[in-house]
């Protein structure tokens, strides 16, 4: 590679560059708005329901089958295997809270199941 003076293409392109960075520091400089120390600047944005947390219908433990189960949260494929044999072995829940039983959930994962499940449709909450 041949190193010597600068090409007059190279100057031209070296003189654009520096003309766009000047341009976008007088944009960005403009556009500012100054704001006096202390001042909050609030602005209202109305986001819908459904954009957030789309409506969801709790899992009803005596009608889920292993793959409904299994979306609830730290509910895994083996533990969804083990509410459903809990449940051909003893019959359909009478509460939420009748989960206790199943080996594996305690009280901090049936908390952490609260709206997200309900026994016979009756919208039961877990306390």
């Amino acid at each position: 590679m041949k190193r010597g003076k600068a090409t007059k293409t190279e100057w031209c392109l070296l003189g654009l560059t520096a003309a766009f960075l000047c341009l976008l520091l007088v944009l960005s400089h403009t556009e500012q708005i100054p704001l006096d120390p202390g001042v909050v600047v609030e602005t209202e944005t109305e986001v819908p329901q459904e954009e957030v947390a789309p409506p969801f219908e709790p899992v009803d433990l005596n009608t889920a089958d292993e793959a409904e189960l299994d979306t609830l949260p730290g509910i895994g494929e083996a533990l969804a295997g083990r509410i459903i044999a809990y449940r051909e072995a003893n019959g359909p829940f009478e509460t939420v809270e009748e989960l206790l039983e199943v080996s594996g959930i305690g009280e901090k994962k049936l908390a952490d199941l609260d709206g997200w499940i309900t026994v016979n449709g009756t919208g039961d909450a877990v306390p």
